[in-house]
């Protein structure tokens, strides 16, 4: 089916120190102020404009896991003009989209709005966000890490109609995990938001 052999074994759960220390700086920079609605839509940008698909994926379904709505996420492919966002998510949105290429464009006016809607500490989450999916992005597309059937059917019923697709990431039967990752502060926070 791919020209990619056993490429499951170099994916990141294959080292366990590093895939527990990971999934600890993840869940400290995702429930940190702004909070995981804001954080995780900096990831799906910067994923988005950096390519990985992978990572795209996981970011928007992880939005809807945190209860944002399904018109929003889509809208993260037009946010500069999708009347979806108020300026503080704009403002986030632009740096992500600026901190997610390559190399990145962030510059003097990004910080000087970024300094107009949000906190020095949430500054530095947002960074931190732009920083994390950097490196997971360039992991996952590196490796061209199989996407979860989970988060795939999701993507694609959801993403598709806005051109996302698997691409490298389909992999063979054999190599895709059924589940999306989950976080436990994902599925508390879309239980209160539904409850």
């Amino acid at each position: 089916m791919t020209d990619y052999e056993n490429r499951q074994n170099w994916d990141i759960h294959m080292w366990p120190e590093m895939h527990a220390k990971l999934r600890e700086l993840q869940k400290l920079i995702n429930s940190a102020p702004p909070g995981p609605a804001i954080n995780m839509m900096v990831f799906t940008v910067s994923s988005l404009v950096s390519g990985c698909r992978h990572c795209t994926a996981h970011g928007a379904y992880g939005l809807d896991r945190v209860g944002v709505s399904i018109e929003k996420i889509q809208a993260i492919w037009t946010y500069e003009t999708a009347d979806v966002f108020d300026e503080r998510e704009r403002v986030a949105l632009d740096f992500g989209f600026a901190a997610g290429q390559s190399p990145s464009v962030v510059d003097a006016t990004h910080h000087a709005a970024l300094r107009g809607h949000f906190s020095d500490e949430e500054v530095r989450t947002l960074i931190a966000t732009a920083a994390c999916s950097g490196f997971m992005n360039r992991y996952n597309d590196a490796l061209a890490t199989v996407t979860d059937t989970e988060s795939a059917e999701w993507a694609m019923a959801n993403l598709g109609p806005l051109g996302w697709d698997i691409g490298k990431h389909v992999g063979a039967d054999h190599e895709r995990r059924p589940g999306a990752p989950r976080h436990a502060e994902h599925a508390d926070r879309r239980r209160e938001s539904t409850g």
